[in-house]
């Protein structure tokens, strides 16, 4: 599994869709593509979301991202992640 940081923006037709049941849905939708949620948090400022989910590769991050963007009406920009030990690792050959 590969970590995946999902940023998401409301639009004003997401706004009106804001409920724990949503919320569910979405969680249930990123299961569909073999991912798992670690943590979802609220934000102020530039992205109202912040989802930190785990996925088998980009393939299935990708299409969790369109479907939640379909399924909410939140845009959403999802970007893999590693480790900062990891990142160290990988740039050591350099």
């Amino acid at each position: 599994m590969a970590l995946f940081v999902m940023f998401g923006k409301y639009s004003a037709e997401g706004v009106k869709g804001i409920s724990a049941q949503r919320t569910q849905q979405a969680e249930e939708t990123i299961r569909k593509f073999g991912g798992s949620v670690s943590g979802m948090y609220a934000l102020l400022g530039e992205k109202d979301l912040l989802l930190i989910t785990d996925f088998p590769d980009i393939g299935a991050a990708m299409q969790a991202s369109v479907a939640l963007s379909r399924l909410t009406g939140i845009a959403f920009s999802t970007a893999p992640a590693v480790t900062v030990a990891e990142f160290d690792r990988l740039m050591a050959g350099l």
